[in-house]
């Protein structure tokens, strides 16, 4: 089944998996961001503003707060998304709202996480002869420690992005949770633990795909989309273009 087909039957698609459990981080009446290259997230915030019967803030990196874009772009940071917002806010106000204790939720990207809900966005492999450069902390390096809970999301659920020992710590701090196509963590006694699973995989396989140990006490397959949930991604995705873009796999 495509990625498209199952957002409308409601079954769960890696993609609507992805979205869907971020959107479950949202609180009623908390400040919440999503940032650059975080098209997943953002429609997270979106889908949330539908589907929830709650009010909350929500900011994100193009400077808006709570818009009403005109159009769901395909880039996290399109200026379309201050459309229609009550403020307009600068990197600086992000970061401040996160040092003064405000920010409730950031989501934040990673390369790599370990099992403390560390996260590398630095390099891949030796810092001084690195397989692969990464962009660098950033903003993150900033949010993660700082906000009062940081949500991040991987569209591979393996051993080289779920690892035992990261190849180099980018931030450390506020991870609460991490959501792949298969599986949802959430923090639990310092350690990120198994809150749920995809019901067309299995603990043994989530077990198997990630590379840190962790306690699946309590976890069991995720519920389904609600009707409200489903309806909100289908009219923020009824081309199935962002499902086709993010290219996630469930295996």
């Amino acid at each position: 089944m495509s990625e498209a087909a199952s957002n409308v039957t409601g079954t769960w698609s890696g993609f609507s998996y992805i979205v869907t459990n971020l959107a479950r981080f949202v609180r009623p009446n908390e400040i919440t961001f999503s940032g650059v290259n975080s098209a997943l997230p953002m429609l997270a915030c979106l889908l949330a503003k539908q589907a929830y019967p709650f009010a909350f803030t929500y900011i994100n990196v193009a400077g808006g707060v709570d818009p009403n874009p005109s159009e769901v772009p395909i880039s996290s940071s399109d200026p379309v998304l201050a459309e229609g917002s009550r403020a307009i806010f600068a990197n600086e106000d992000f970061y401040d709202l996160c040092t003064r204790g405000l920010m409730d939720l950031c989501f934040l990207g990673a390369a790599q996480v370990d099992g403390l809900g560390r996260t590398n966005v630095s390099c891949i492999g030796d810092w001084h002869a690195p397989r692969v450069r990464l962009p660098g902390g950033g903003g993150g390096a900033v949010m993660l420690p700082t906000a009062r809970r940081a949500v991040t999301w991987r569209t591979e659920h393996s051993r080289r992005t779920l690892v035992e020992t990261l190849d180099f710590v980018t931030a450390a701090g506020g991870m609460h949770g991490v959501v792949t196509p298969i599986a949802v963590f959430t923090k639990r006694e310092g350690r990120l633990a198994l809150a749920s699973w995809h019901p067309e995989a299995s603990l043994d396989e989530v077990r198997d795909r990630t590379g840190f140990a962790f306690s699946a006490e309590d976890a069991g397959p995720t519920p389904p989309p609600t009707p409200e949930e489903r309806a909100a991604l289908a009219s923020l995705d009824p081309a199935g273009r962002f499902a086709v873009d993010a290219g996630i796999r469930l295996r």
